[in-house]
């Protein structure tokens, strides 16, 4: 335990280092022996290779695929071959056989988001960046966790082994973003409008008697 607080703590004396979504998705290595494989964003329509390797085959262009962070409006997929066959993915779980073993931080960071955890590249100060030493990745990577109201995002710094992938520790280090809406029955805002006092009833006045 003293050698994992020993870990966190030299980790904040160090300067990190930010993830990109596109080198993150450019360093893999597959795991697998492959021809060739490419990959793909889609902006607006638009398909852009950003890495090929080996010798490029004709594929087809796909009409949908993966996001790593969440404010991004493009999407990317993967192509490739194995054994003479036109493979592709579209879905960001099927990196996870593709990625196989964690070769390098960028990877480790891949292996987190495929169990719910965010590279958050418009808070990467918080959500997006590790640092690494001999021994361990440190990656600080974001994660959603309420989608009600209010909507919320927490931050976490995970310690994970280079020899074996494990995570050793998970440090949360609290929400980053806290949003409400007007829907939102706990918004602050709304609770701390004064209720205006009702009204006292005031006592009937008996009405005048009448001279004779």
């Amino acid at each position: 335990m003293f050698f994992l607080l020993l870990g966190i703590f030299i980790f904040s004396q160090e300067k990190k280092k930010n993830f990109s979504t596109q080198n993150v998705l450019t360093r893999i290595i597959p795991n697998d022996k492959i021809d060739f494989w490419v990959l793909v964003q889609n902006n607006y329509g638009k398909n852009e290779e950003l890495k090929i390797a080996g010798t490029k085959k004709d594929y087809l262009p796909q009409s949908s695929g993966f996001n790593i962070t969440p404010t991004e409006d493009s999407f990317y997929y993967i192509v490739y071959s194995k054994g003479g066959k036109i493979n592709y993915i579209t879905e960001i779980n099927g990196l996870k056989d593709f990625i196989g073993r964690v070769d390098n931080v960028e990877e480790a960071a891949l292996t987190q988001v495929l169990e719910g955890y965010v590279i958050d590249e418009q808070f990467a100060d918080v959500a997006g960046n590790y640092y690494e030493d001999g021994t361990y990745y440190y990656l600080d990577l974001g994660k959603v966790t309420s989608k009600e109201c209010p909507y919320e995002k927490r931050h976490f710094t995970l310690m994970m082994n280079k020899a074996t992938a494990q995570i050793s520790q998970v440090k949360e280090n609290g929400t980053y973003i806290e949003l409400y809406t007007k829907k939102c029955a706990n918004n602050p805002r709304l609770l701390k409008i004064e209720k205006k006092e009702e009204p006292k009833d005031e006592p009937k006045k008996k009405p005048a008697k009448k001279r004779r």
